[in-house]
């Protein structure tokens, strides 16, 4: 392979890598990959459906389901053209702009995917802490309101950050490790100062994910105060089971991006496998688990889905018969 190196950066050309020295299996290895992101689309859509055609679901609760399945189905987007260009055409090369432009989606629909988990959190202390205000307090209107500034919110932040790349020169390698654009893998690339883009990077990491996380971790905090002083032990445990789809969400969301941070702050001396693994168990793993989640665990949405296979096995029986 050829390497560029270019002092001007409207000429440079950044290489993605897949599994390095798993290059001829390639093939056998985009199988998985097609997999999760088939189930991952079907997926989300199917949650996107039946929220958009059944009137029951048109509660708030549902409506954060909507916001975040449309935030996994575009973050799943984002990564699918470059993953699957490398495993099956071996097209490793990515454009300044393009790579921005994927950046730029990827950075800005993880920070929106946090914004909903803390709204999902809101919804759940007003469902149970103030019930006979859930209707006044959560109107659509406001739903909308809170899904527009979580988008803006996040895109606002994220948006600083290809000009702050595009100030750079990179006489360096251009080969980033992963199949994907990131952040913190582009500026290491950079051969100037890079203390700005550390700073502003960790401020909106700090602003976001870790006031997000502090902001749900305090709304269960009260949820639990209010669940056990409930009287009923039936009651109890309906408050808990409402929770545990969201519980699972916020668990799958945080646990992979706290550990990726982690790994590419402190884990250089790791193999390089642990890093690209992380990096796809982060990106891959939260919008294949939600649906699943959610169809398991929520009631509504699971007697649904039997009642479309039900309807598709009949429909199938019929035309045997």
């Amino acid at each position: 392979m050829i390497i560029l190196y270019n002092n001007s950066l409207h000429k440079a050309t950044f290489f993605l890598t897949g599994f390095q020295g798993l290059q001829d299996l390639h093939g056998w290895i985009s199988i998985p990959f097609c997999s999760i992101y088939l189930t991952v689309i079907v997926g989300n859509l199917t949650i996107l459906h039946f929220i958009r055609t059944d009137v029951t679901l048109h509660e708030p609760m549902y409506y954060f389901l909507a916001m975040l399945a449309l935030t996994d189905l575009g973050l799943c987007l984002s990564t699918l053209p470059t993953v699957l260009g490398i495993f099956w055409f071996d097209a490793r090369e990515i454009g300044i702009p393009a790579c921005f432009t994927q950046l730029f989606f990827i950075h800005t629909l993880s920070l929106v995917e946090s914004s909903v988990l803390l709204s999902m959190s809101i919804d759940r202390y007003v469902a149970i802490c103030n019930p006979l205000r859930y209707s006044t307090v959560l109107t659509p209107t406001r739903v909308v309101k809170m899904g527009l500034s979580s988008v803006l919110r996040s895109a606002l932040l994220i948006l600083p950050l290809p000009f702050l790349l595009k100030r750079f020169r990179y006489c360096r390698s251009h080969v980033l490790a992963h199949a994907y654009c990131l952040h913190l893998e582009i500026m290491k690339l950079a051969c100037s100062s890079i203390i700005v883009n550390h700073i502003y990077g960790l401020s909106v990491v700090a602003c976001t994910v870790g006031v997000d996380s502090l902001l749900i971790f305090l709304s269960y905090a009260l949820i639990l105060r209010t669940i056990v002083s409930i009287a009923s032990r039936q009651e109890r445990l309906w408050a808990l089971n409402t929770c545990v789809s969201h519980i699972c969400a916020v668990l799958l969301f945080y646990i992979p991006i706290i550990g990726l941070s982690l790994v590419h702050r402190f884990g250089e001396h790791l193999p390089r496998i642990v890093h690209i693994l992380m990096s796809y168990v982060y990106l891959l793993v939260p919008p294949l688990m939600n649906p699943i989640v959610y169809s398991i665990k929520t009631k509504q949405i699971r007697q649904r889905i039997v009642k479309k296979f039900e309807f598709i096995k009949s429909l199938t029986c019929f035309w045997q018969d």
